[in-house]
């Protein structure tokens, strides 16, 4: 696929300028946000946007209607500054990069590995290299700890763990090395910024790792130890918690709030959803 412009996906720092106001999306690498941090983003929404928390199908939070800088489509300082203070905006630099979806369940039932370990090892290590600053908003990284439940979403790197030692890669439509999951964040770095040096420039440069003119790697073989695909995760009383659905509104104050009672750490998931973990209940 050849592209002919930079892709729009909006963060923080660079907003959608929909019809209401100022959109803008807040990465959560594993869906994980805290009670706090939740609660102090739907004050944010409630002072200078439409008074909603929403989620994304990517396991992000947004904020709609958000008020522009006089004469351009950027955020507005004084509801910047109250975003950052939620804690959900750790880099700036890094606004567009921390797109990390995981299992939600993982380490609370089921699957092959606790997976949390790897999405805040993954989260560090692009947070601690400059240049992935410079990743597409879209670009993607997916988790499955085997489980299943993520076998089907498309990503640009990722990994199945095998067991709970060990995962294969994911690398664009394809299969990567089998690897040990300690320490399996530098490895997914390290092609983060190969994919980089190959789409090059300008507003044709490639979103995706499918979408390079070359593979970056050479074909591997699907392990013979891959999960099947299972369904979504459902609402209501699940394996390792509640799955709450999100109305298409987003979440009130008294809907966050009631969330936040129930928890002080919760998982946003790719159902439009939040996961309150079984472990806090």
């Amino acid at each position: 696929m050849t592209r002919s412009r930079p892709d729009r996906c909006p963060g923080a720092l660079r907003p959608w300028p929909a019809d209401d106001g100022l959109l803008v999306r807040l990465r959560l690498p594993g869906g994980n946000v805290s009670a706090d941090a939740l609660l102090a983003l739907v004050a944010v929404a409630e002072r200078y946007g439409d008074g909603h928390v929403h989620v994304t199908t990517r396991t992000n939070l947004q904020v709609r209607g958000l008020p522009a800088k006089p004469g351009t489509t950027q955020l507005a300082q004084p509801a910047l500054a109250a975003i950052e203070d939620t804690g959900l905006l750790p880099s700036r630099t890094h606004d567009l990069a921390r797109n990390v979806m995981a299992s939600p369940q993982t380490g609370l039932f089921g699957g092959r590995a606790d997976l949390r370990p790897v999405v805040r090892a993954l989260d560090a290590a692009l947070l601690a290299e400059p240049a992935l600053g410079a990743l597409p908003g879209r670009f993607l990284f997916v988790l499955d700890d085997g489980r299943g439940d993520l076998l089907d979403r498309t990503c640009d790197l990722g990994l199945v763990a095998l067991g709970p030692e060990a995962g294969q890669l994911r690398i664009g439509t394809g299969w990567g090395p089998v690897l040990p999951l300690v320490g399996v964040e530098e490895r997914l770095v390290g092609l983060a910024l190969r994919f980089l040096d190959a789409r090059g420039g300008g507003p044709r440069a490639p979103w995706h790792v499918h979408e390079l003119p070359v593979p970056l790697v050479g074909p591997v073989a699907a392990s013979g130890l891959l999960p099947h695909p299972s369904p979504p995760l459902p609402y209501g009383t699940v394996p390792g918690g509640q799955h709450v659905p999100v109305p298409e509104d987003g979440l009130d104050r008294p809907a966050v709030e009631r969330l936040c009672a129930a928890a002080p750490a919760l998982v946003v998931t790719p159902w439009r959803g939040v996961l309150v973990p079984q472990e806090t209940l």
